[in-house]
């Protein structure tokens, strides 16, 4: 069997560039050379695509030195709709050499001008196909404000919140104050439209109200402030597949000493949380969350995946938090540890992620 020619598209404009950048060791370490071409393309924080190195010990999942990807001076130029599919780089010297025709683009890449539907419609201009969310539910899930009205809109729970723009916030600061009051503590203030849990702030205090919110602000001009839901943190791992959609096993994020699941949780490994795949269920509580993260796919329209976050309250009710389009696949993240928990390796999600686009 020929094998495909994959681009590994990663890096991006992002605060997430490092996070991106080390999922793409873990992605070409694991991809499947035997099934698979592979041309890694990095896209610079200035927002340069440049050819990359087909090494995956390039970039590690280190704390001290997060991975980044380096203009080089190449620069790719994708192909044109209506022609063939030849990838070309310019390189250093200005010569430009083909790369052969490509079959299918794997974005992944976090956050604004990755996750949020732009490079996906960029793809879906040049008639190039391409794995995981399109640009739909991307830019939907991006964006949490819009994301919890399409829930709400298909019956699903969501926690209580109000969208504050900047502007609001500096012309009438007391009248935010009051609705962040009437929501009651713990608060979640959160910018909405940023992931990896970047400027997401508890409070736990309205006096801490103000420092959080000039946090949120400081990656984006709209802010959500959120009832804190009580309950356990359940996340579950959504797949489009040839068959249809299908949800893995359940994990749960335990704390044990640290407030919420904040960035270095999530990626660096820090003390004081837990991830635990398969998560400690009933049958009846997993069949539940696992059709609660199907139904909330498919209210935001899924394409490829997502990772739907969720409470699961003391009183047995769940309450979605928010769905992630590409989420994280670094050793340490849910989404893998999830599909491997249900059988499925590694390899083999991202053999699966690959199919999805080429049925496109």
């Amino acid at each position: 069997m020929d094998k495909q020619t994959v681009v590994v598209l990663f890096g991006g404009r992002s605060s997430e560039h490092s996070i991106s950048s080390a999922t793409a060791g873990g992605v070409l370490g694991a991809i499947d050379r035997g099934r698979y071409d592979v041309i890694p393309v990095g896209i610079t924080r200035e927002g340069a695509f440049v050819l990359e190195d087909d090494d995956p010990a390039k970039f590690p999942l280190d704390a001290a030195h997060l991975p980044e990807v380096v203009d080089n001076g190449t620069r790719v130029l994708w192909p044109e709709p209506g022609g063939d599919r030849t990838l070309r780089v310019v390189r250093v010297d200005g010569t430009i050499d083909g790369l052969g025709e490509i079959d299918v683009v794997l974005p992944i890449l976090h956050g604004p001008h990755g996750e949020d539907g732009t490079i996906q419609g960029y793809f879906d201009t040049l008639e190039v196909p391409y794995a995981g969310g399109g640009v739909l539910d991307s830019a939907l899930c991006m964006d949490k404000h819009f994301m919890k009205i399409a829930l709400q809109a298909a019956g699903i729970v969501v926690a209580p919140w109000v969208t504050v723009r900047r502007r609001a916030w500096e012309q009438n600061a007391a009248q935010v104050r009051a609705q962040a009051a009437e929501l009651g503590l713990p608060l979640f203030v959160k910018p909405a439209r940023a992931g990896s849990s970047v400027g997401v702030s508890k409070v736990e205090a309205l006096d801490e109200l103000d420092a959080a919110l000039a946090i949120a602000f400081a990656e984006d001009d709209k802010v959500l402030i959120e009832t804190g839901v009580s309950g356990r943190e359940i996340e579950v791992a959504v797949l489009e597949g040839a068959d249809g959609v299908r949800a893995s096993l359940p994990g749960e994020i335990v704390l044990t000493s640290r407030g919420f699941y904040d960035f270095a949780g999530k990626y660096l490994g820090g003390d004081g949380v837990d991830v635990v795949c398969p998560a400690v269920l009933t049958d009846a509580e997993i069949a539940a969350i696992q059709s609660a993260g199907v139904s909330a796919f498919e209210a935001v329209d899924g394409r490829g995946l997502a990772r739907v976050d969720m409470f699961l309250t003391p009183e047995g009710d769940l309450v979605v938090n928010e769905l992630n389009t590409m989420p994280g696949f670094t050793p340490i993240s849910m989404f893998p540890k999830c599909w491997v928990a249900s059988g499925l390796s590694y390899g083999d999600l991202i053999s699966e992620l690959i199919e999805a686009g080429l049925r496109r």
